[in-house]
Order: C-alpha cells, then sequence, then structure tokens
C-alpha cells in the first residue's frame, strides 16, 4: 500500500518520465531505452519509499511502548528533556534510513497532551544535536497513567516532517500519526522507572517490536 504523502510526489514523477521519454522518442529515440530504464529504477525507488505496510499491532497494551518508527537503535541514555517534562528521561533513538518505511505509527494509544512544530537545521540524523538543532516536531500521548514524548526529527537529506495528530484526539496504539521524508531519526523519552526491551544495533519495526514498558 502507498501512503497517502506519496500520492503526489508518484504522481508528479510519473508525468515528468512521461513528458521526458516523449521528447527523447520524437528527437533522440536512439537514448529512449536508456531513460525508460532510468526512469523504472526511479520510479520503483519512489514507491519502496512511500510503501505503507498494513500492520497489526501484537496486542494493545497501556503499559507496553512500540516503536513508532522502522530503523535502527542508535542512542539508548539518560538525558534532560528540556521542553515537556523538564526533568531526567530515558532517550531511546531510531535512526530511519533512506530504504526503511517512513510512517510514524503512535507508541501508546490514549489523549495528545502536547504537539509543537520547530523550524531548524539538517544536520545528520545521528548527529546528537540533531534533537535540539533540527527541524523536528514533539508530540507527547497521555495514556492516564503515564505520558510518552516522541520527536520526528528531520535528517540531512529529510526536508518535511508531517504530523496527523493535534491536542487533544484520542489516538490508537500503532496507528499512523505522521510521516518523515528521508533520512531522519524519532526520539522516545521515557520515565526513568522504564524497562527498556532494546539495545543499540537492534533493528525495529513500527507497531511491531517492543522499545519499553512504564
Amino acid at each position: 500500500m502507498i501512503h497517502r504523502e506519496g500520492i503526489l510526489s508518484l504522481t508528479l514523477s510519473l508525468l515528468l518520465f512521461g513528458l521526458v521519454s516523449f521528447l527523447s522518442y520524437k528527437f533522440f529515440p536512439g537514448v529512449l531505452p536508456f531513460l525508460l530504464l532510468i526512469f523504472s529504477i526511479l520510479f520503483f525507488l519512489l514507491v519502496w519509499f512511500f510503501r505503507n505496510p498494513n500492520r497489526k499491532i501484537p496486542a494493545m497494551d497501556d503499559s507496553i511502548v512500540y516503536s513508532p518508527a522502522d530503523g535502527k537503535i542508535v542512542a539508548i541514555e539518560k538525558v534532560q528533556e528540556p521542553e515537556y517534562f523538564k526533568d531526567e528521561r530515558i532517550q531511546v533513538s531510531v535512526f530511519m534510513s533512506p530504504l526503511n518505511v517512513h510512517v510514524n505509527r503512535n507508541p501508546i494509544g490514549g489523549k495528545v497532551a502536547y504537539t509543537k512544530y520547530h523550524p531548524g537545521k539538517y544536520l545528520a540524523a545521528w548527529n546528537p544535536k540533531s534533537s535540539t538543532e533540527n527541524e523536528r516536531s514533539t508530540t507527547v500521548i497521555d495514556n492516564g497513567n503515564t505520558s510518552i514524548l516522541f520527536r520526528q526529527i528531520a535528517g540531512a537529506l529529510a526536508r518535511r516532517i508531517v504530523n496527523y495528530v493535534n491536542p487533544g484526539d484520542r489516538v490508537i496504539q500503532g496507528e499512523d500519526m505522521g510521516f518523515i521524508k528521508l533520512g531522519s531519526r524519532v526520539d522516545i523519552f521515557l520515565p526513568l522507572d522504564a524497562k527498556i526491551f532494546v539495545k543499540e544495533g537492534d533493528k525495529v519495526e513500527g507497531a511491531i517490536d517492543k522499545i519499553a514498558s512504564v
């Protein structure tokens, strides 16, 4: 299934590829086979990037925090969270390469308590400063027992963060909440007493793999 963020990009690319192919056929027919091969590869990569696999969360559980993104665990550390909680939290960071699924999903269900978009830089997503200096969008979900903050962070290639939720919304664990285009990362901020199920270097899938229990 193609994510809705990809419909316009795929449509425009098809129109562009068709126009260039037509002009090539009219004026440079010798290069048409080469162009068709290149366009086919590029279009396949676009389809692959905007894919949105249909995922069913293993079990709805208010005490479990599922990964909000596909990617690799690149950091697990105790940090000061200055934006919302303003206290110490355990930060778990998921790096998303351009080949990963780039749909973001609700790690828990509950009520959206806070959202805020921050313009910023485009440092490489694995750079620790990207959490506070890059373009990013912060979301906090309160499930009635605890609140989880997670932050969508643009990378060196990403130029658009999409967040579909708003304060006051009721959201379901594992459902789509946003999208980041190209390489990027998602940081999850957990209570200090959270039990962490992952380690650095692990590969995770959004709405499938458990990050922690809270």
